[in-house]
């Protein structure tokens, strides 16, 4: 669970995501963060990783996911620190990991009415199709941060994980695709915000086309990272 901020609501997501599932571990990576973001998670029951200084949703996550492979998890989930993931989905999501290596809770596949207007939907739509020709499997939401990852994605990523603008949704899929692992997607529902501000600011909508094609050519232009063999992460 990266957090950058997220006082308001991450104590409340840590809670809910402990009582739906009882038997997983939630590690939240303070990314940073000037309020008391770690403090409000560790009450909550959450481990936390505590980062000196901010580096972005990509930074935070190549931490958690090396935490998971140095303690020999089998598989990773991530979840936003806002509240607009719902942890009863996570069953869905893992259940798909026994076919393929990353499954994406996706917003545009049929569930919930989530919906991205103007430049953010063109820049959406561009991302699923080139994306999904990479992967050889039809994905609809490319940039959700709301993915399972199994041993094969952890090993890679806890080597390899993009920290640039959307490298920890569009980058992080190219790698793997070009790496050999498989991704797939389950449709899920997005809540809205327990607590703070959205990351991207309406002003700023119609930067993002531009900024997204560009982590598009960045992706494809980073050299291929193999992935290590199947069955190497217990």
């Amino acid at each position: 669970m990266p957090a950058y901020n997220e006082s308001q609501s991450v104590g409340q997501v840590v809670r809910e995501t402990l009582s739906t599932l009882p038997d997983v571990d939630v590690l939240v990576v303070d990314d940073g963060s000037h309020d008391d973001t770690a403090d409000k998670a560790r009450e909550a029951g959450a481990l936390v990783a505590s980062l000196p200084f901010n580096l972005g949703v990509g930074g935070a996550m190549r931490v958690g996911f090396r935490y998971a492979a140095e303690h020999g998890y089998d598989a990773v989930v991530q979840i936003d620190a806002d509240g607009q993931h719902d942890p009863a989905d996570v069953p869905r999501l893992l259940e798909d990991l026994a076919d393929t290596d990353i499954v994406i809770g996706a917003r545009f596949a049929g569930a919930g009415e989530y919906r991205m207007r103007g430049p953010r939907r063109w820049a959406s739509w561009v991302l699923a199709v080139a994306i999904s020709r990479t992967a050889r499997a039809k994905l609809t939401d490319t940039t959700s941060g709301f993915r399972a990852s199994g041993p094969r994605a952890i090993e890679l990523f806890s080597r390899e994980y993009p920290a640039e603008y959307l490298g920890d949704t569009i980058e992080s899929l190219v790698m793997a695709c070009r790496a050999g692992l498989t991704v797939s997607q389950v449709p899920v529902a997005m809540r809205e915000r327990a607590g703070g501000r959205p990351s991207h600011r309406p002003f700023k909508a119609a930067l993002y086309l531009g900024r997204a094609t560009l982590a598009l050519a960045f992706a494809y232009a980073r050299p291929r990272t193999p992935a290590a063999a199947s069955g190497s992460t217990s």
